[in-house]
């Protein structure tokens, strides 16, 4: 039977009271993705991110990102691989804080915006982000694009790593996201983003912006918490996977 993860990112906002779709979102998902501050999120704001995914029963994960508030951590930056490793600490140890003292367990790290997409192609980053979760907690999970060297660095030092795939982005013929200032990255037809989901899971094949397939593995699917049709959508991927034969679980289950 084929099984997968339904990830999201969360928190990303300022003020627990502005949440957002978050809340009903969770009912849909089994993973989330919580912001640590750094590209967007605060100290409210994670503790209520994290309460509401242990109320849901999600599992939870560190989203770490650039520190760029202004361009929500989706502007590269020029960091060395050791910046890169005290990004990562610093924010994952924040945001476990919250989830220990509501009485949770970590379950993986999943860098954000542009230190995901530039680790992805980068192996220097993508070990330094590695190494900091390995000596964080070796049991987690680094959740990584699907082939990227985030995957690659992570099993070479025997951290347990999950491939990623998209359901709203479109992909280049190397297996890159196409970038979002690039026209036609995002699939705003639910339709559309749904049967590339099943497809990356069923066949192990996305269709390229080229026209080409590209071999990807699915392990688990991120879906945007912050779209106009987010919630609509995770009510329609949650259902239709299930009724095509996906169960859909957690990373760590």
């Amino acid at each position: 039977m084929y099984h997968i993860d339904l990830n999201c990112d969360m928190g990303e906002s300022f003020g627990a009271y502005r949440i957002g779709n978050d809340e009903a979102i969770l009912s849909y998902i089994t993973s989330a993705n919580i912001a640590c501050g750094f590209h967007a999120g605060d100290p409210a704001t994670m503790r209520k991110t994290v309460q509401l995914a242990l109320r849901h029963d999600v599992k939870i994960g560190a989203h770490p990102g650039l520190p760029d508030l202004q361009g929500f951590g989706r502007r590269n930056m020029a960091i060395s691989a050791e910046e890169a490793y005290d990004l990562v600490v610093y924010q994952v140890g924040a945001l476990q804080g919250f989830v220990q003292s509501e009485g949770g367990v970590m379950q993986h790290v999943k860098p954000h915006g542009a230190f995901y997409n530039m680790a992805a192609v980068n192996p220097n980053l993508a070990r330094a982000i590695a190494e900091a979760v390995y000596r964080i907690n070796p049991e987690l999970y680094l959740v990584g694009l699907a082939g990227s060297h985030l995957i690659t660095e992570a099993e070479k030092i025997g951290l347990r790593a999950k491939s990623e795939v998209f359901a709203d982005r479109t992909y280049q013929q190397d297996g890159t996201l196409t970038p979002r200032s690039q026209e036609g990255a995002l699939i705003t037809n639910d339709e559309q983003a749904v049967q590339q989901v099943i497809r990356m899971i069923k066949e192990g094949k996305v269709l390229t912006r080229q026209g080409s397939d590209f071999a990807i593995q699915a392990e688990t699917v991120c879906i945007h918490g912050d779209g106009e049709h987010a919630l609509s959508f995770a009510r329609e991927i949650r259902e239709t996977l299930e009724k095509t034969g996906v169960e859909v679980k957690a990373m760590s289950l």
